[in-house]
């Protein structure tokens, strides 16, 4: 499936969920089958990974996911990337954080 696509059924199972009550509890409650009914793609996970769906339509909640670890093994570097760590910079730990949690800093106060 070209990126396009990916995109495209990302955006029908998102706004399905924010529009339909039942189908939002039926992805949470059976992602996989959720969303092939709804679109017809079907989701293939490797082996002993699952799907979590997570309703994160509460406005008076901040949610922030805690990504699992990377393998730092397989972590390829560019040359530039190398080079900033060699400096000592945090370009990379901020843009990681910056990423995952957008929202988030703006209610961090220091």
């Amino acid at each position: 499936m070209e990126h396009k696509k990916e995109e495209e059924v990302l955006r029908l199972i998102i706004s399905k969920a924010w529009e339909d009550t039942n189908f939002r509890k039926n992805l949470i409650s059976d992602p996989l089958k959720a969303i092939e009914d709804l679109t017809g793609a079907k989701i293939v996970l490797p082996e002993g990974k699952t799907l979590v769906i997570n309703d994160q339509t509460d406005k008076s909640k901040v949610f922030v996911n805690i990504p699992s670890e990377p393998n730092v093994e397989d972590i390829e570097l560019t040359e530039e990337q190398l080079e900033i760590i060699a400096g000592g910079g945090q370009t990379i730990w901020r843009d990681l954080v910056n990423s995952l949690f957008p929202t988030l800093k703006n209610y961090i106060k220091i």
